[in-house]
């Protein structure tokens, strides 16, 4: 049986490689994609996410925007990491239509209420907190929610303390994380500590493009901007690809492991957008979250390398 999945992202370039790998995994049935802003403002992540689908042979798949900006705070994109078009400065050609007559949180109310599924939230929370006020029996219908945010013991990557998709809307988040606990619920949290081990390094990319020209040819585009940001930031020798891991995991859960915990967002003061771990339970509250802490790099790359290079499939 195929995993049905909604994948909500903000297109950006790891965004970008992630839709890349679920649609090249054949245990993954991508019912749509829904864009929020975030990394890119949601009418540029929704160009994106066509340009990837164009390249992957993939043009079925439904794209529906999303949320403008965050649920309380002024909205700061990510551009400055993700260049100026939000994929790379690779300015690939635009593509034409295919505009959808539902919202975001229209499509995954009723795909929900039809069909439980995944959804797997690699952007700002701020549409599935929309969808929890427009329909929230639709949301409890989740049958997994993987997001890609957050951070324990690792350091943010946008504060001090926060995690970029968690700061952007930390309401959204403490929200979505609320009510997965008020309904005994719990989140699958690939936070900072897994990703930031997933470090795409100058020399893998090269050996992708010899080995698949095109798609290598394509990830080396959209992702030169992100190996100069990484490198002007951090002085490290690649770039994070954060996102995959979140498809990865819905696919192999082996590749990671952690632990389960009460997990609240910090929407105040400086530490806006913390995750707060209670991995120790002094809130003596039941957990709502698995949070993941250990990941087999090799094992993921040998992974994400070897779907994302396949012979791309017509449909």
């Amino acid at each position: 049986m195929r995993k049905k999945v909604i994948i909500d992202c903000d297109p950006g370039i790891d965004d970008s490689m992630a839709i890349m790998l679920a649609i090249q995994s054949e245990e993954l049935e991508i019912l749509g994609i829904t864009i929020v802003s975030g990394n890119a403002p949601v009418e540029m992540g929704f160009e994106n996410a066509k340009k990837v689908l164009k390249q992957m042979n993939r043009l079925d798949i439904p794209v529906f925007t999303g949320a403008r900006h965050p649920l309380v705070k002024a909205y700061v994109d990510a551009l400055d990491t993700h260049g100026i078009d939000g994929l790379g400065e690779s300015f690939l050609e635009s593509v034409d239509g295919y505009h959808q007559n539902q919202s975001a949180v229209e499509f995954l109310s009723d795909t929900l209420r039809k069909q439980p599924c995944t959804v797997i939230a690699i952007g700002p929370m701020t549409n599935l907190a929309n969808l929890i006020e427009y329909d929230k029996q639709a949301f409890l219908q989740i049958e997994q929610l993987i997001s890609m945010g957050g951070a324990f013991k690792e350091q943010g990557n946008c504060s001090p303390v926060a995690e970029y998709n968690y700061w952007e809307d930390p309401e959204a988040a403490a929200l979505v994380y609320h009510t997965m606990a008020e309904h005994h619920k719990k989140i699958h949290m690939v936070d900072l500590d897994v990703t930031r081990q997933i470090i795409l390094k100058p020399e893998m990319l090269d050996e992708m493009e010899q080995i698949n020209p095109e798609q290598g040819s394509f990830l080396r585009k959209i992702t030169k901007y992100y190996f100069q940001f990484h490198w002007e930031w951090e002085h490290l020798r690649g770039c994070v690809i954060n996102d995959p891991l979140a498809v990865a995991y819905c696919i192999d859960p082996s590749l990671c492991s952690g632990m389960e915990a009460f997990v609240d967002i910090e929407t105040q003061s400086l530490s806006r957008g913390q995750s707060i771990v209670d991995a120790y339970g002094y809130y003596r509250k039941p957990a709502n979250a698995v949070v993941l802490t250990k990941v087999d790099t090799e094992r993921f790359f040998t992974f994400f390398i070897d779907r994302v290079l396949r012979k791309k499939k017509k449909v």
